[in-house]
């Protein structure tokens, strides 16, 4: 089992992630942005996780594949990257609920990365042929790049995970780590223990609050260098799962390489969100005039409850009737929203998403 020692480094990459975790969490998005925002998520981590493992699709043609009529025949590339895109999605609906890590859950997680594929690569792996090594080999020289541990020593190692993860008082970004480097180690199945690793890993981060709200992919920045993520995971130790791989002398060489890429990905989020945030707020803005601009600003300075047209029309000096008709405007675009009594609009109150927004919408107008 990885024994992690927190170092300075280590604890910077905690720290500067934290930071960034803070700063997603301060901007808000309207659903529909956000579920824009995860969707296109989902498919570029079903595109980089896939192409870890050989798959020649491009990004172009994993999104085609992912929203095409699930009743259509797949090739198998096709297949995978649709597999991992439903598989993230089963883990959404999971971490919602709170689902805690079990043998189970990585059971689950790895049938349906190898949805369609035949029944012996579904599951634990089992004792192999007489004369036969399960082993990872390369497809260049077809020497074995690594050698797991036996079959029959499988379901204690993960039983081993499953308490570790549940009994743990590391942080969940180490937690994470663990459990992506000993999925791909102790190698349960016959296939998909690469993307099974990279989805639970993830699935540890949302149940840690380190999820970003499912934005980004951290699958990209495992796919940039493929050389350098196995690398990482091999750390230099022989082969053999019992020649060094099952109690690596200096874990730190993974937890460092896998925080560096969480520290990117978080860094890329904070980007995104702030983008998408003011490009939302700019574009709902660019279809108001500029007397709702002004009505809209008056009313976060004046109003945090609700208010009524006719006290408004008095504030500011003109018609009840022309409030009426600039906070429908308002109302369209989504900045205030009308409180009903009786099928009849009594009177408006501030959106969250204009409360959430106010300084940027403000800062935006003027």
């Amino acid at each position: 089992m990885i024994k992690v020692i927190l170092t300075n480094e280590i604890l910077k990459y905690i720290t500067e992630i934290a930071i960034n975790r803070y700063k997603v969490s301060s901007v808000k998005l309207t659903r529909s942005v956000a579920d824009r925002l995860r969707k296109n998520s989902k498919k570029k981590s079903s595109y980089a996780s896939t192409k870890i493992e050989g798959n020649p699709l491009s990004q172009k043609q994993v999104d085609e594949v992912i929203e095409r009529d699930e009743r259509k025949h797949f090739l198998k590339p096709e297949q995978e990257v649709r597999n991992y895109f439903l598989a993230l999605q089963l883990l959404e609906e999971k971490a919602k609920k709170k689902e805690p890590f079990s043998k189970k859950l990585i059971l689950d997680v790895q049938k349906c990365v190898e949805k369609g594929a035949s029944k012996e690569k579904i599951g634990l792996r089992g004792a192999m042929p007489p004369g036969v090594l399960f082993a990872v080999y390369d497809s260049q020289t077809g020497n074995p790049d690594y050698i797991p541990p036996e079959y029959c020593d499988i379901p204690d190692l993960l039983d081993e995970l499953v308490e570790y993860v549940n009994t743990t008082d590391d942080h969940p970004l180490i937690v994470a780590a663990v459990v992506h480097y000993q999925l791909v180690t102790i190698h349960p199945f016959e296939d998909g223990n690469g993307r099974t690793a990279r989805l639970l890993s993830g699935y540890i981060l949302d149940l840690g609050g380190y999820g970003f709200n499912g934005i980004g992919s951290l699958e990209e920045y495992f796919a940039y260098d493929i050389n350098e993520y196995y690398e990482s995971i091999q750390m230099g130790l022989p082969p053999l799962y019992y020649s060094g791989r099952n109690d690596p002398p200096h874990p730190e060489m993974w937890v460092n390489y896998f925080l560096r890429m969480v520290l990117l990905y978080s860094n890329k989020i904070c980007e995104l969100s702030e983008s998408s945030s003011e490009n939302e707020i700019s574009g709902s803005l660019s279809y108001l005039k500029s007397r709702e601009k002004e009505l809209l600003l008056f009313l976060i300075k004046k109003y945090k409850g609700e208010f009524s047209p006719i006290e408004v029309s008095r504030e500011i000096g003109v018609t009840n009737k022309t409030v009426i008709n600039r906070l429908s405007i308002l109302v369209k675009n989504g900045f205030v929203e009308p409180l009903i009594v009786n099928q009849r609009i009594r009177s408006y109150k501030l959106s969250d998403f204009t409360k959430d927004n106010e300084k940027t919408i403000k800062k935006t107008i003027s």
